[in-house]
């Protein structure tokens, strides 16, 4: 036999090959190289498989395959293609493994790298691999990290064969025998059989002299003479001289009493395994590392090409134990030249673990970019240009922080610290929320099917904020569907708009869904109060027909059982309420009109799994974005202008709350822009960033035209295709994870809303005191004329001057706007198609006139949205709030005051706000002609502006 690498064994060590593939195995090079040369082993790593997936289609026609069946996370993708190869290979092993009794034929599959550090991950992940593979000669690959050593011990005793990898320093090795002993005896002390339990340790190599190197040469920069030459001797020699003794311990090791014990109950010996084979530099020999390592019970696992290099000119001999003098003088050298070998295996431990996790991330972003291809094409359906060279340094910045950090994972983990460190793991219920709706799907259809057999004409939503704002969307998207009852939406305390619903409804035949997380907020149980009565003035047991949806134990969810509610839905209480779309708040009505949860729950679960934890940030399109936007948002580009296909512009009233109530705190944040004209480039400063979202079959030519003009002129533009309605629960989804990305890019806690509950308490004060005096406080105008009213508090009167006019005052008043700034109108008004183009008018007119982002509320549903970003976010906003008197209150049952005075007080609460913030606010007061009104204050604002 002239075959060196078959003649090996001769030597007392195992061949393994450091490689593995579909096509390797699929061609038959695995069996010949076992034939061929003697091969006893395989092992794996995320490098490897990287190469195998990412670089080729050989892995295509499975993943298809298993994705048509259903859809998968980008880990269980993985697992899915590489268990496949895993077994094969193991059967390809097995005869090697029953021909040696078991005492070689592995083939070895890596925990995760990210779990390195995590003890009892590791060991559960290792008990799932092991499981899952189902072969007797599998290996689980486990680091031999401090968090290592005891996972290998627990995973030993539970008779899981194990191969400790990252190996460089001779303690190390040492604690992971020791770990492997007593493992071993745990197994016998239980009575257990420890013959068939096998392990190795890898012991690195070529990395050793890689590092060693690298300070020889910096060193030599200042040598000379004797030192020099010494320093010159060490090159290709640290790593072999470390293996040479470590090899010496292993032989102590097996020579010991307790070694002894254990073998004479049949353990099999932890073979060191050498590993990294393959020469780093082309000045030294590239079977070095298989040449001077051969000894009695070890194993090398050489790459394809150090293979093919010793099987062409190895050289054979009992190399490992020779010349040990020399290795000792090697490492006595390196004392003398202040060279730390303890320090570069302590690096090279670090080091390493990093190397298979950048490539772990590698190779998820190639599964996961191979995933959407199937799913989507290879176009992209998410693209972001930003303009700017130095944008896009930030962001590519940014987000490789996120991927070496593995940001996204501790996200998923919920780890405060990502943010602020306070009680942001309270907050992350929606991560997890569309499997667990999925899993209650039959109980909400149910409902479904009782809503349709009831026959009801009407559904009216009594909701705010969160509870209120992602049902629209689903209303608005999908439209009245046929058999199915309308959707109506009750946001507003404007005694007009309550008048509206009900006036649109059939009161005996509507469904009510009373919709508050807290079950405290005042406009739900004020909304619930009014229509609870009018119904039970024409039935007794009007909780017929009402449903509340609410988390356990809240006072709505008491008022419901007392007052005969036909269902009590939960919330979950680590979602808030923006949020809550995918749970219940969103649900519950969506199926009370006919939307197909399931369909709708599918595709946004689609979405997850593109932002998984597995998704490396640069191919995770939630994180993507997020980072963009907070990132941008450092960097003045704070105003996120969000544009929409018309069949799903809705989503922009969401979003607004999303960005605007997580973000917009402590002087930072998002503005989000939501339904402002479209107009030309020129008209936008430097502080915007353009998000267009596109449905598929939803073309709007000349709204992709002005923002093809947007991204040429330089503007940052996210595009992002959407491919159906059903498709916009995607759309939830990618937003909130973008939105928790961006505040912690930010460095604020997206889950709290602190300033928001300041007008609540603002409201709550001066209701109370209508209560008692049956007046709300007395107010004195600094203009007024025509019907018309201003109200400014001392520090903006004083900024204002004195003005003989209304146009006056309104042109002082968006005077204060600068580069930067925004300008919101503030409308307590009925929000009616009229009173919205009036004022849309106005704020384009303001848009053309000083080129600064605009903002459109209607309050009070605005307080619970982007109010939070106005009052706590940056002071960047000029404010002009409009009320107006009502031509009729509508009391509120059990209550002295009515709705107009809870929208007064509400209006009142939310100015003192912004007024103690130290924000530029005015306020507009109408008669009850508010049709007039807006006429004449949008003519006004012309002239001011003019």
């Amino acid at each position: 036999m002239t075959n060196p690498l078959a003649r090996l064994a001769e030597h007392g060590q195992s061949v393994w090959l450091d490689f593995l593939s579909r096509s390797f195995l699929d061609g038959g090079e695995l069996r010949r190289l076992i034939e061929r040369d003697g091969l006893r082993g395989v092992t794996s790593n995320p490098s490897i498989f990287e190469k195998a997936i990412a670089h080729g289609n050989e892995y295509d026609t499975d993943l298809v395959a298993f994705l048509k069946a259903a859809d998968r996370d980008v880990e269980t993708l993985y697992e899915h293609l590489v268990i496949g190869d895993i077994r094969h290979a193991a059967d390809e092993l097995r005869p090697v493994y029953d021909k040696l009794d078991g005492h070689d034929g592995f083939i070895s599959l890596e925990v995760s790298p990210y779990l390195a550090m995590q003890t009892q991950e590791t060991i559960a992940e290792g008990r799932r691999l092991w499981g899952e593979v189902e072969r007797p000669n599998l290996m689980i690959k486990v680091p031999g990290t401090e968090a290592g050593v005891p996972a290998i011990r627990t995973l030993i005793d539970e008779g899981i064969n194990v191969n400790v990898t990252l190996l460089f320093a001779i303690d190390a090795y040492e604690e992971v025998a020791t770990a492997y002993m007593d493992g071993l005896e745990a197994v016998l002390a239980r009575g257990g059989d420890i013959s068939r339990i096998a392990s190795v340790a890898s012991f690195f190599v070529s990395r050793i002299d890689v590092a060693a190197d690298k300070i020889v040469e910096q060193k030599l920069k200042t040598a000379a003479g004797k030192q020099a030459e010494e320093l010159r001797s060490l090159h290709g020699k640290v790593a072999i001289a470390n293996a040479k003794l470590a090899y010496q311990l292993y032989k102590r090791i097996i020579a010991g009493e307790r070694w002894k014990k254990l073998a004479a109950k049949g353990a099999r010996p932890q073979r060191l395994l050498w590993a990294s084979t393959g020469t780093k530099t082309k000045d030294l020999p590239d079977t070095l590392y298989v040449d001077e390592l051969i000894g009695r019970d070890t194993v090398n696992t050489m790459p394809p090409a150090t293979m093919d290099a010793f099987r062409d000119h190895g050289k054979l001999a009992d190399t490992l134990e020779s010349d040990l003098d020399g290795a000792r003088a090697v490492m006595a050298a390196m004392q003398r030249l202040g060279i730390s070998l303890d320090g570069i295996t302590r690096d090279l431990v670090v080091e390493g673990v990093q190397l298979f996790a950048d490539a772990a991330d590698q190779l998820y972003g190639a599964v996961a970019q191979k995933r959407l291809e199937v799913l989507d094409g290879k176009a992209p359906r998410q693209k972001i240009a930003l303009g700017d060279k130095a944008l896009e340094e930030a962001v590519t910045a940014e987000t490789e922080h996120w991927r070496h950090d593995g940001l996204i994972r501790r996200l998923w983990a919920g780890d405060k610290h990502l943010w602020t460190g306070d009680d942001e793991d309270q907050w992350l219920g929606w991560l997890g929320i569309i499997d667990a709706e999925m899993a209650d799907l039959d109980r909400l259809e149910a409902f479904a099917r009782e809503v349709r057999e009831r026959g009801y004409s009407d559904v009216a939503l009594l909701g705010m904020g969160g509870s209120s704002l992602g049902p629209e969307v689903l209303a608005e998207t999908f439209g009245d569907r046929g058999g199915w009852p309308r959707f109506h939406m009750l946001d507003s305390t404007d005694p007009a708009q309550v008048r509206a619903i009900e006036q649109a409804i059939d009161l005996k035949n509507t469904l009510f869904i009373v919709s508050s997380k807290s079950g405290s907020t005042l406009e739900p149980n004020i909304f619930k109060q009014h229509f609870f009565e009018r119904v039970r003035q024409v039935r007794r047991d009007a909780g017929a027909q009402f449903v509340a949806i609410t988390d356990p134990g809240s006072s709505l969810e008491k008022t419901a059982k007392q007052d005969g509610f036909a269902h009590i839905f939960h919330g979950v209480k680590s979602i808030g309420g923006r949020y809550s779309v995918l749970s219940k708040f969103g649900l519950v009505p969506a199926v009370a009109i006919g939307i197909d949860l399931h369909a709708l729950l599918s595709a946004a679960r689609q979405m997850v799994y593109s932002c998984g934890p597995d998704v490396a940030p640069a191919a995770n399109p939630g994180v993507q974005l997020g980072i963009a936007m907070g990132v941008l948002a450092k960097h003045g580009r704070d105003k996120v202008t969000l544009i929409a296909s018309p069949k799903i512009a809705d989503i922009g009233a969401w979003l607004e709350q999303l960005l605007a109530e997580s973000t917009g705190k402590q002087g930072h944040g998002l503005i989000p822009v939501a339904g402002e004209p479209l107009g030309e480039p020129e008209l936008y400063g430097r502080d915007r960033l353009f998000a267009y979202l596109q449905l598929d079959d939803d073309a709007n030519p000349e709204q992709q035209k002005k923002v093809d003009a947007l991204e040429k002129a330089g503007h940052p533009v996210v595009r992002i295709l959407v491919k159906s309605p059903l498709h916009i629960g995607q759309e939830f989804f990618r937003w909130e994870i973008a939105t928790a990305v961006a505040g912690a890019v930010i460095g604020i806690n997206p889950f709290d809303q602190p300033d928001v509950e300041a007008s609540k308490v603002k409201t709550r004060t001066l209701t109370e005191e209508y209560e008692k005096t049956g007046k709300l406080p007395a107010e004195q105008p600094i203009f007024q004329s025509d019907g018309i009213a201003l109200y400014a508090d001392a520090k903006n009167a004083a900024a204002l001057g004195r003005n003989n006019t209304l146009d006056g005052y309104l042109k002082a008043h968006f005077d204060r706007l600068g580069a930067g700034d925004y300008a919101a109108l503030l409308a307590y008004v009925e929000r009616n198609p009229a009173h919205t183009a009036a004022l849309q008018a106005m704020r384009s007119r303001i848009l053309r006139a000083r080129h600064v982002a605009t903002c459109l509320g209607f309050g009070p549903r605005f307080l619970h949205s982007t109010g939070q970003a106005y009052k706590g976010g940056p002071n960047s906003g000029v404010f002009l709030q409009i009320t107006c008197d009502d031509v009729e209150d509508l009391p509120v049952p059990g209550q002295r005051y009515g709705f107009s005075i809870v929208k007064a007080a509400q209006a009142r609460g939310d100015f003192d706000v912004l007024a103690e913030r130290g924000r530029r606010a005015l306020r507009v007061h109408l008669s009850a002609d508010v049709d007039g009104g807006l006429r004449a204050l949008g003519n006004a604002i012309e002239q001011a502006l003019a």
